[in-house]
């Protein structure tokens, strides 16, 4: 009996000990996490005002959209504990950001299509609604993708037929619409989730939905296209040169709707990180200047896997014609020496551009003019990627 009992203390102990060693290996996670450290240190005002003071709040769009995803990633490299924390919200889209970033409270910062605001004033929604906002930076181009059934070959071929252009809070119907007046093209155009507006499809309740959103976007790469879909072209014609661009679908970005080898014309529209027009004296001005420095100086990261691939776009000296940019963003690329590509290079693009030598004649210059500007992206994301990071501060 008392050879069980010795036994069974000698095995007491050892449990004892074992499990002391495994304290002693294990990092505790109160001491390496700041939100387990706020609940523990919960009702102290200190607490309260570190979690506050250095949060910039992000809202951005629908699940599954590109916004989304650059969100997710802006705080998955910016967040640093107490210093700085980006707060992403789902928004339901650019119309509704908008509103957001103008009248929510603590909304810092936010996802817009470069369209928006023109469209807003446009229809006199707004005025000088421009003088509200800043921009941090042009991010992406948002391709337009119509999917519809092979029998319709161009956007024009949707005239007069039933067409899906996402809920009225977002901004693929702002495109959508802009792009039908630019154009002279009429339809029903009829606002509807796009999860749902895409079972309407196959069942043949719409004649086509259309997405505006920067590629690969989730719900069209989740698609089940059972052969009789494909991927609509959009021809470049001159009435949209103005604000938008020339781009290109392939199979890579959507094997699901088109086929190996083959590739889809259509046109993109500038997405820009905008901010209210805060006063430099003010905090909130303060939080977005802490936020730029943050994002600029970490910049390099963005472009690299496991990011989205649409930061590989991302220029962040790229000009945006009547918009005015953050004063401390700018003052940023200024001590940084950060410039866009001279404009001298677009006689290199149009020489890159040439067909057997030809240069266009000069009033078809201005014609190309976008098209290089999207050209200019691609090299000065290029450029950057290969710099090496900037030093902080």
């Amino acid at each position: 009996m008392r050879r069980l009992i010795g036994m069974a203390l000698v095995a007491t102990m050892m449990a004892f000990g074992f499990a002391a060693h495994a304290e002693e290996s294990q990092v505790d996670p109160a001491k390496v996490s700041d939100s387990l450290k706020a609940i523990f240190q919960f009702g102290s005002a200190a607490t309260k005002q570190a979690l506050n003071q250095n949060t910039v709040t992000l809202i951005t769009g629908t699940i599954g959209g590109t916004y989304v995803q650059f969100g997710a990633d802006l705080a998955s490299v910016l967040d640093d504990g107490n210093k700085l924390r980006v707060l992403p919200i789902v928004g339901r889209g650019s119309v509704q950001s908008v509103a957001d970033i103008l009248f929510l409270q603590g909304v810092d910062i936010g996802i817009v299509r470069a369209d928006t605001l023109d469209y807003l004033e446009r229809k006199g929604f707004a005025k000088d609604i421009k003088k509200q906002f800043t921009y941090v930076t042009k991010l992406y181009n948002e391709e337009m993708q119509i999917i519809a059934p092979k029998s319709v070959n161009s956007l024009r071929d949707l005239e007069g037929k039933t067409v899906s252009v996402d809920l009225p809070n977002g901004s693929t119907f702002v495109t959508v619409l802009t792009v039908a007046d630019r154009l002279g093209m009429k339809a029903n155009w009829v606002y509807i989730e796009q999860r749902i507006a895409m079972e309407k499809l196959k069942k043949g309740e719409v004649d086509a939905v259309i997405v505006v959103g920067g590629k690969p976007y989730k719900s069209v790469s989740n698609f089940g296209n059972d052969g009789r879909f494909h991927l609509v072209k959009v021809d470049y014609e001159k009435p949209l040169q103005g604000d938008y661009l020339p781009a290109t679908l392939t199979a890579k970005d959507y094997p699901n709707l088109i086929a190996e080898g083959e590739s889809v014309d259509t046109i993109a529209v500038p997405a820009l990180l905008a901010a209210y027009n805060w006063a430099p004296n003010t905090d909130r001005y303060r939080k977005l200047s802490l936020f730029v420095d943050a994002f600029f100086t970490k910049f390099p990261q963005f472009q690299n896997p496991p990011f989205h691939p649409k930061w590989k776009e991302v220029s962040l000296a790229a000009p945006l014609a009547g918009w005015t940019r953050l004063p401390s963003a700018q003052q940023w690329l200024d001590t940084h020496g950060i410039e866009p590509v001279s404009r001298n290079r677009f006689d290199d693009f149009l020489k890159q551009s040439a067909v057997s030598g030809k240069l266009p004649a000069d009033a078809d210059k201005e014609t190309l003019f976008r098209q290089y500007k999207a050209w200019e992206a691609d090299q000065n994301a290029r450029a950057q990627a290969q710099a090496p990071a900037p030093k902080s501060r």
